[in-house]
């Protein structure tokens, strides 16, 4: 009866998501801009959809290197299809990347794990991850400021989103080095802070497996630096991260697949540096689709 009352749930959140998926194309197909948008997307050659699609799948790959340093006592095969799970979880699910963990954590503890372990586990990789893109936000904002790579350096584009991404990392590890989180009653707010710890000592000893990291955050930004490159709009590197790391912080709104939502963030952050609004919408109208579809199949597969 359980197993028929989840097949019933997934049956109706796909006829959701389908809804949604037709609501968007029936978008696109009445709004003249975006309909122009659209056409463009859609007359680029196949050599940069294939070029998209296997960075995309670098991303992927790199996201199931770091997953199997985090649960490595999971057995491989295991360990990978978990790992591809949660990126379609992530891709499907409201809330992105949470979400994704909170599918992964329902499948781990039908496996046995215990929910303070699992918290710990995936609090770990979740900081590695968020913190790897707030790396490459003081990077690219510093190289702006430094006038490298091209782009707008203003105080608003540079110095504000590089003091946002610190104040939220210095608050993270204040966390983690305060007391206060012992006295805290909650057992999974006491792992999660354990996760915070844990994700440092990673950092303190190296291994391959943590570069999975950086490769899950860069093959995606060179994604949508491919998909501007196809509509010919190049975009430089620096611009490029910023716009990437600010634009996807509205796939935290609870919109399954993100789908709106994180093109507007996206188009938004472009256009905010500089790209022209109709190239900037056809490249994250190609970009989402790839950063959908490719995630969610494996998912489904796995």
């Amino acid at each position: 009866m359980r197993d028929s009352a989840q097949s019933g749930a997934l049956r109706c959140r796909l006829i959701v998501l389908g809804a949604l998926l037709l609501a968007g194309a029936t978008a696109l197909l009445a709004v003249p801009d975006l309909r122009a948008a659209a056409h463009r997307a859609a007359s680029i050659s196949p050599g940069w959809l294939i070029g998209a699609v296997a960075l995309e799948l670098a991303s992927c790959l790199s996201f199931i290197a770091i997953f199997r340093r985090f649960f490595a006592e999971l057995p491989a095969p295991e360990a990978r299809r978990l790992a591809w799970i949660e990126m379609g979880s992530g891709a499907l699910l409201p809330g992105g990347g949470l979400g994704s963990l909170a599918a992964g954590g329902v499948l781990l503890r039908r496996g046995g794990m215990s929910t303070g372990r699992i918290v710990e586990k995936s609090s770990r990789l979740f900081f590695l991850t968020s913190g790897t893109s707030v790396l490459a936000l003081e990077s690219a904002a510093l190289l702006l400021v430094l006038d490298v790579g091209g782009g707008p350096h203003g105080l608003a584009l540079t110095v504000i989103p590089a003091a946002v991404g610190i104040a939220g990392a210095a608050l993270v590890l204040a966390v983690s080095r305060s007391r206060l989180h012992g006295k805290w009653r909650s057992r999974a707010s006491r792992s999660v802070v354990d996760g915070i710890s844990q994700a440092e000592h990673e950092l303190l000893r190296p291994h391959w497996r943590l570069l999975g990291a950086l490769g899950y955050l860069a093959f995606d930004i060179a994604v949508l630096g491919l998909t501007c490159a196809a509509v010919g709009h190049p975009i430089g590197a620096p611009v490029l991260v910023l716009a990437y790391v600010i634009g996807y912080a509205a796939n935290s709104l609870p919109v399954p697949g993100g789908i709106g939502v994180l093109e507007g963030g996206l188009v938004g952050a472009l256009t905010v540096y500089g790209a022209p609004v109709m190239p900037a919408t056809a490249a994250v109208l190609i970009y989402h689709a790839i950063a959908f579809w490719i995630p969610s199949l494996g998912g489904a597969m796995a």
